[in-house]
């Protein structure tokens, strides 16, 4: 019987309950901002209070600390909310504060963000970067209500980097 397994497994949600660098914890203020969208065109079909928009042309999404880098985005509404956004480019750029004042960043060619499930999912060549550390790799699920994230498990990599709580200087001439 293999006795290394529990610690394996123990290791691994450590892993994801420190790493993903707080989508959770997301400034929760944001939600509550108006969002503006620049682009260079928008396609919009509504009938009534459902349909999708698509802007194209280095797309800038800002709502509060929220602020997305695309070439295309699409917003899908549903009863007259917004259900779910689509952001693609070579690569898309997302970042905000956290609630602790510390800032996240993402990188994707596909950013997929479902509303009502509160999921996103990442795909080609994603990174998502914060003071506590980085995950990078080709597809990652993450929930924002629970925490819960899902990455590789398709044959590809995955690279993860935990920074140290308390990370000390950095010695003249060494990075931090």
């Amino acid at each position: 019987m293999n006795r290394t397994l529990p610690a394996e497994l123990a290791t691994i949600a450590l892993l994801a309950a420190l790493l993903l660098p707080g989508l959770a914890w997301s400034k929760a203020s944001d939600r509550n901002q108006p969002m503006t969208i620049d682009a260079t065109s928008s396609d919009c079909s509504m009938a009534g209070d459902n349909g999708k928009c698509r802007f194209t042309g280095n797309v800038v999404i800002v709502q509060g600390t929220l602020e997305i880098h695309a070439d295309t985005a699409d917003v899908m509404q549903k009863n007259g909310e917004i259900d779910r956004v689509v952001l693609t480019g070579k690569q898309a750029a997302l970042k905000q504060q956290m609630d602790d004042g510390t800032m996240m960043n993402a990188h994707a060619n596909n950013m997929d963000y479902n509303i009502h499930t509160e999921t996103i999912i990442l795909t080609g060549d994603y990174k998502v970067e914060s003071e506590r550390g980085t995950n990078a790799g080709q597809r990652m699920v993450y929930n924002t209500r629970s925490g819960n994230m899902q990455s590789g498990g398709d044959g590809t990599r995955v690279r993860t980097v935990i920074q140290p709580k308390n990370k000390a200087a950095a010695a003249p001439g060494e990075k931090k």
